[in-house]
């Protein structure tokens, strides 16, 4: 089954052209000038029940306005949607119901009075009856820990505390999809994992559907297995985590420490016939840098460990974020054809 279901789904902004200096100024209160700006244009993608997807890309790349439009704030320009089986915009009483909210840079809790008065407040908004909210929140409370946040004040929790109760206010109706847009902005590294983990099993658990944005990857990482990637409005990537690595990623490093002493000519005479690259950190410490698709790093060990004596091996990958950085940065997102894309498992849209 479906959860989220886009079908060239557009939106066009109509904004205003401001005029230089003073005369333009004088004219634009008389006459103005608009111009279209689309903001998303003509994307396409399904999310299946239970799945969490990260859905990235650059600031002004759409991501927060496709977001608003699956969540029924914006009306479509052009398109279909269908979420928890739901035109967002068109039976929102219905659809609210099914689905919530975090959005990192804003707050749906009421600033001036105690969490579990907004809670309350959340309760009749979403109609949950009186045993299936306390059944839920006591749960929420316990793999939260929000026990000794109940009766403050929202202004003054701290950043990783409101983010922990948001979580549990969007949670407590049990919605099938949840949407996180920069869930963990400005978090510090303890109050993030503990996030993470919260959200994988609440995923596990209830096969809740997520659609997470955020600039963090190392959030993409720990919870998504598929990831959608926008650029300027258009969707550039579509698949798993792991073939965006395998697709995209340049190479391995290994960092190799050995028992005894070791030169460059015996590392190279070792591996002759592989392209690969060594640099000497000192005589008993070296890197093997061994680039994609030229050869694999059971291959060059195989022809190290059976001679020499190694106390210690690390292999280092490309990480996601230099990868992501590199896509954008070169264009490198076309640089597979379609074909050779669908021949690992991923889709690409140029």
């Amino acid at each position: 089954m479906q959860a989220i279901e886009v079908h060239n789904l557009r939106k066009e902004f109509r904004v205003q052209k401001s005029r230089e200096g003073l005369r333009g100024a004088v004219q634009d209160l008389f006459r103005r000038e608009y111009t279209q700006v689309r903001a998303v244009k003509d994307i396409s993608f399904q999310i299946p029940q239970g799945e969490i997807c990260g859905y990235i890309g650059e600031n002004g790349a759409g991501k927060s306005t496709t977001i608003k439009m699956l969540t029924g704030i914006l009306v479509p320009s052009a398109g279909d949607i269908r979420v928890n089986g739901y035109i967002p915009h068109l039976e929102r009483e219905k659809f609210v119901r099914g689905i919530g909210v975090v959005f990192g840079q804003r707050s749906q809790l009421w600033w001036d009075i105690g969490v579990i008065e907004s809670f309350q407040l959340l309760k009749k908004v979403y109609r949950v009856s009186e045993a299936d909210f306390r059944q839920r929140l006591n749960e929420l409370v316990e793999r939260l820990q929000l026990a000794e946040l109940l009766a403050r004040p929202v202004r003054k929790l701290s950043l990783g505390q409101r983010m922990r109760c948001e979580l549990a206010a969007s949670l407590l109706h049990n919605p099938k999809i949840l949407f996180l847009d920069e869930p963990t902005i400005g978090l510090d590294i303890v109050v993030k994992t503990e996030i993470r983990e919260f959200l994988k099993q609440m995923n596990q658990r209830y096969e809740t559907t997520i659609l997470l944005t955020t600039h963090d990857l190392q959030d993409i990482e720990a919870l998504c297995s598929r990831v959608i990637m926008l650029d300027d409005g258009n969707i550039i990537y579509d698949g798993g985590l792991e073939e965006l690595k395998s697709t995209w990623g340049k190479g391995k490093e290994v960092i190799l420490q050995f028992t005894d002493a070791v030169t460059m000519n015996r590392l190279h005479e070792l591996t002759q016939g592989l392209e690969v690259q060594w640099t000497l950190d000192n005589d008993r410490s070296a890197k093997v840098w061994i680039p994609q698709e030229k050869a694999n790093v059971s291959e060059v060990l195989s022809r190290i460990v059976g001679v020499m004596s190694i106390e210690d091996i690390k292999i280092v990958e490309t990480n996601t974020d230099d990868i992501v950085r590199e896509i954008y940065k070169s264009g490198s997102a076309e640089v597979k054809s379609e074909q050779e894309a669908g021949q690992q498992g991923v889709k690409v849209h140029a």
